[in-house]
């Protein structure tokens, strides 16, 4: 993505504010959307997404359908999990050709150059096999993910579905496209578990001098920045857990990043490379980055659940203007697992989200 195509976002407050494209200079925050009354308020629904993911490409979202007590529900398991000792944890591997199961401080960003300090779980339903605890380990972990995945997959189809009537195609494309039914399903909820001080290998994250504002003095990073490869994702974060951050202005020499709030039940969504090039880049994949606390002290671990709305693999990705070529779900998703090179256009991108 071209930088001039870039939002500007500044921190006022404790909010984003961003400098909408191609609009006005005057600012004004990260879109808040309210999904109640959804089939009622439908097409005004799709009129604030469909603003929000062209001149941002991220929202945040409340009254969703998806109840506090099961977010919280779901983060105790996720917790539950990562307390486990790593020699538990090693028998769920991360496989390298499914993209599923646990891995620790394994994914190098191509913006710092080193791994990420964190560890993760990566549910993507057709291939978990062999990669879920036993029962009797964690009781009541499968059974309630799956649930919560499903949760999410319905809501991403929600949004989705908006999307694709205000792209021209039918209401239900994007359903059709991540049917949870088939085998070559590939939508991932993944589980995150970023590393407390006490547990961070030293100096493993220095980020580089381009990463960083000049007014801003270099700290580490817990996630370095990249975009998302999938077409929508939902996080997730635990209230007073900060580090999120958004790119505003991706010039190097002018680069700022502005910090996102969490909040009790609020979820924060972004539009991936996957859907910004199906939609011929009208939808905008935004640079994103999760930042330790800056000083010397320590801090506490932090955590945070996504869910990455990625089309069956054998669904082909081309926009309605046949802006880029076709290419399969599979392919698409495969470039961006074997590279992190920086993106320049959806054509090319190979970031890891």
């Amino acid at each position: 993505m071209a930088s001039s195509e870039k939002n500007s976002i500044r921190k006022s407050h404790s909010a984003v504010s961003v400098k909408p494209a191609r609009k006005s200079q005057s600012e004004r925050t990260i879109p808040l959307i309210d999904l109640s009354n959804f089939s009622r308020r439908r097409a005004e629904i799709s009129k604030q997404l469909w603003d929000a993911a062209t001149n941002y490409g991220f929202f945040q979202l409340v009254n969703h359908g998806i109840p506090t007590k099961d977010i919280d529900f779901a983060f105790i398991q996720a917790s539950r999990f990562f307390d486990l000792t790593e020699s538990e944890k090693t028998k769920f591997s991360l496989r390298k050709f499914k993209n599923a199961g646990w891995e620790s401080r394994k994914q190098v960003r191509s913006s710092t150059g080193v791994a990420d300090q964190k560890e993760s779980y990566q549910i993507i339903q057709p291939r978990m096999r062999g990669l879920w605890p036993v029962e009797s380990q964690l009781p009541g972990f499968k059974g309630q993910l799956l649930a919560f995945e499903k949760s999410c997959w319905f809501l991403s189809m929600q949004l989705m579905g908006c999307f694709a009537e205000k792209l021209g195609l039918q209401k239900d494309f994007f359903t059709q496209a991540h049917n949870p039914e088939q085998s070559d399903y590939q939508s991932t909820l993944r589980l995150l578990h970023y590393y407390a001080s006490s547990d961070k290998t030293p100096g493993a994250s220095e980020p580089k001098d381009s990463e960083l504002c000049a007014s801003q003095p270099k700290h580490q990073w817990w996630a370095g920045a990249h975009t998302d490869y999938d077409c929508l994702t939902l996080l997730f974060q635990r209230n007073h857990q900060r580090g999120l951050e958004i790119c505003c202005e991706e010039k190097q020499e002018t680069q700022t990043w502005a910090p996102v709030t969490p909040d009790e039940g609020l979820i924060t969504c972004n539009i991936g490379d996957m859907l910004m090039r199906w939609s011929d880049d009208k939808l905008r994949s935004t640079p994103h980055r999760v930042a330790m606390p800056e000083g010397s002290g320590s801090f506490d671990d932090r955590h945070s659940m996504a869910f990455f709305c990625q089309a069956n693999g054998r669904q082909t990705i081309y926009g309605p203007e046949g802006k880029y070529p076709p290419i399969s779900a599979k392919e698409f998703l495969k470039q961006r697992l074997a590279t992190n090179s920086p993106i320049s256009s959806p054509n090319n991108s190979q970031k890891t989200q």
